[in-house]
């Protein structure tokens, strides 16, 4: 078992855009210099021919201090949706102060983060074959020929995620977790050239919906209530493509199943407006003396579920992220109690 261990160091000062940065341009000379990388043959191919999403990626790196080839190989805009590379992850939370270590062979991958401002805390996040069955993902090719990369990946964004997701400014997923086709390197290799605009129902469409996808809609078209159409959300991103398409059961069109969840979901009323205008769990919740930020995640959430009648909240909990709840970290705890509260629309 290979082991890496990363001595904390005190954080560079961020190099904002390299030789050519948007930071030096006016409006119309960014879009001119996007448009002459989106005819490079150089770029991944989600970005050729494609200055819309090329722009897109630039600023964002930028904003986290990445120059321009940095952010062309290693941000990747996937069904408008900007992800890093679990490489790229690693190297900004360095960046950042905090200390990482990565253990793992081809059957497990342990990451572990320890953050500059409270060291003594350490983030902990565990992927092997057993998790990765149960999400689905050792069928397909690439989870085959290279699972201990595979494995690292995960475990790395899942720990960036719990303990410094501000280094990536909300970018905290890699292109395979969103649906991406990768090798072994994490680089997508057929992702979807998205042109930040939605196809016209009228255009014509050849296609085959996609199976799963097809019978996750029909399961959304009988929710009742946004914390199910939470579940099924979450579980069509472990399960299905993120490009998947469907034939919409409110339109008859052809759709995606993204699209279709996020139709529904608005249809769907909130939990106040459902059960007469309870009171709501605040947002802000207060950390109690000797409480960590998790902790009072976790009691902001228990609250949320019995506010809503959830009786069975730790086995949902787990079924949704794989993981129980005291694992989690204090996003996913917020995360889930929005979606029980209906701040998550």
């Amino acid at each position: 078992m290979s082991a890496e261990i990363v001595k904390h160091q005190a954080a560079a000062p961020a190099q904002r855009g390299g030789a050519l940065s948007l930071s030096t341009m006016t409006p119309h000379d960014a879009w001119k210099f996007a448009e002459a990388l989106a005819g490079s043959g150089m770029l991944p191919r989600q970005y050729q021919g494609n200055p819309a999403s090329v722009l897109w990626a630039l600023e964002y790196g930028r904003a986290i201090g990445l120059d321009v080839i940095t952010t062309t190989q290693s941000v990747h805009v996937i069904q408008g949706r900007a992800t890093a590379s679990a490489d790229l992850m690693a190297s900004l939370t360095r960046r950042a102060g905090h200390r990482m270590r990565i253990s793992g062979d081809d059957t497990r991958a342990e990451v572990t983060i320890f953050r500059a401002d409270d060291p003594e805390f350490p983030f902990t996040a565990v992927w092997d074959i057993p998790k990765a069955t149960r999400a689905k993902l050792t069928t397909k090719d690439t989870w085959k020929q290279f699972p201990g990369a595979m494995l690292r990946a995960r475990a790395i964004s899942e720990c960036v995620r719990m303990a410094c997701p501000e280094v990536l400014h909300g970018s905290i997923y890699t292109p395979e977790e969103i649906g991406a086709n990768v090798d072994a390197d994490g680089m997508p290799i057929d992702a979807e050239v998205t042109q930040l605009r939605r196809v016209p129902s009228d255009e014509p469409a050849q296609f085959e919906p996609h199976p799963e996808a097809q019978a996750l809609a029909r399961r959304a078209a009988a929710a009742e209530d946004r914390f199910v159409m939470g579940a099924l959300i979450d579980e069509a991103k472990r399960t299905v493509p993120a490009d998947a398409r469907i034939v919409a059961p409110d339109t008859e069109q052809a759709d995606t199943l993204r699209e279709y969840l996020t139709r529904r979901w608005t249809a769907l009323p909130k939990p106040d407006e459902k059960a007469g205008g309870q009171d709501d769990v605040t947002d802000a919740v207060v950390v109690a003396e000797g409480e960590t930020e998790a902790d009072a995640a976790e009691r902001a959430l228990r609250a949320a579920a019995a506010n809503a009648g959830l009786d069975n909240l730790d086995e949902e909990f787990e079924r949704s992220y794989g993981l129980p709840i005291a694992q989690a970290g204090a996003q996913q705890l917020r995360e889930m109690t929005a979606l029980l509260t209906g701040s998550a629309a």
